[in-house]
């Protein structure tokens, strides 16, 4: 005859809901990103004709986008089966994706202040890819101006980085109307002007240098965002840790659900 002797050991349904809608919260933020990604792309044309992926020269948004998405959805998925179904499998790789990821977050951190001369030019080398590209994908123009326009600056190190572009270059051979001009997100804004005027940076440096300060930014968004970073250093730092803790919460709930299931299976005596 066999006698079952059942542990008082029990999985806490506080830490399984609540880890369920932490991770129903990263998976429905991953289905979005994946749609808006997805969408993105439908709107470009890439899914009818997946070789244009490969035709830009600088940085797609939308990679960024759905990398990100896909990155959430699993987790999420994983996360939430794993608590409702008490997986340890899908626990633990919950678990342990959160851990890498984290610590990836803080070797770049820590990498990036010991190494910010490499990772200047590397900014630097990433900004100039994409003013060469500036033309080909209406994602990565919307990006390179809302940078411009956000952070008040013109190029990588100043306007004439938009010779880089074929459109915009003062070289001879160029015929665009945009030629030795920089995009409108360039221009110094009109609080009078409630329409955008797009061809504002037309034509603006055959002008003389001493003159461009009157019409459009003249530092560099490399030297734009060096400043940045020093005055909001506490926000930068503020949103770090509140990430950091979110992640460490999530693998806090997820270790003690795992040490609950153990001990549960433990409990059982044939």
């Amino acid at each position: 005859m066999h006698y079952y002797r059942y542990s008082t050991a029990e999985v806490s349904c506080c830490y399984k809901y609540l880890l369920f809608s932490y991770n129903i919260i990263f998976w429905l933020s991953g289905v979005v990103l994946l749609g808006v990604g997805f969408w993105a792309w439908s709107e470009k044309g890439v899914l009818s004709d997946i070789t244009k992926v490969t035709r830009l020269h600088g940085f797609d948004p939308v990679w960024l986008v759905l990398v990100v998405g896909v990155v959430m959805f699993t987790l999420g998925f994983a996360g939430c089966v794993g608590a409702l179904r008490e997986n340890i499998c899908l626990l633990k790789f919950f678990c342990g994706a959160i851990v890498i990821i984290f610590f990836l977050e803080l070797t770049v951190a820590v990498l990036a202040f010991l190494f910010q001369d490499w990772v200047r030019e590397r900014v630097k080398e990433f900004f100039e890819n994409n003013i060469k590209a500036y033309r080909d994908d209406i994602d990565l123009q919307n990006l390179v101006d809302s940078l411009q326009k956000a952070n008040q600056c013109c190029g990588a190190q100043g306007p004439d980085d938009w010779n880089l572009n074929e459109y915009f270059n003062c070289t001879g051979i160029n015929n665009s109307r945009e030629k030795c001009g920089v995009p409108f997100s360039c221009c110094l804004a009109d609080p009078a002007q409630t329409v955008v005027n797009t061809q504002c940076g037309y034509d603006v440096r055959n002008k003389k240098v001493s003159e461009w300060s009157n019409l459009i930014y003249t530092k560099g968004c490399i030297p734009a965002l060096e400043g940045w970073l020093p005055r909001n250093i506490y926000i930068v730092a503020g949103i770090f840790i509140a990430i950091s803790l979110l992640q460490i919460f999530g693998i806090f709930l997820a270790r003690t659900l795992i040490s609950d299931i153990d001990a549960v299976k433990a409990g059982y005596h044939f």
